[in-house]
């Protein structure tokens, strides 16, 4: 685990959240404010408070599959 901006960040947890989100082919992964919806309805808070903190490391992560 690693910390953001004072949160305690789950990286595994949260790569399988946006694959889940992903695959269900909902939305484009880049409209934040729906992958947070999204989350949000399943239960997948740390990608919701992910996005909040840091949308340049979200976007990072689904264009490279890396955290920064």
């Amino acid at each position: 685990m690693e910390r953001w901006k004072g949160t305690t960040m789950n990286k595994d947890k949260i790569r399988e959240q946006v694959l889940s989100i992903r695959k269900s082919g909902t939305t484009n992964m880049f409209d934040t404010v729906m992958v947070q919806r999204l989350a949000y309805e399943q239960d997948f808070f740390d990608l919701v408070n992910y996005i909040e903190e840091d949308k340049a490391g979200y976007s990072h992560l689904i264009i490279t599959g890396e955290f920064e």
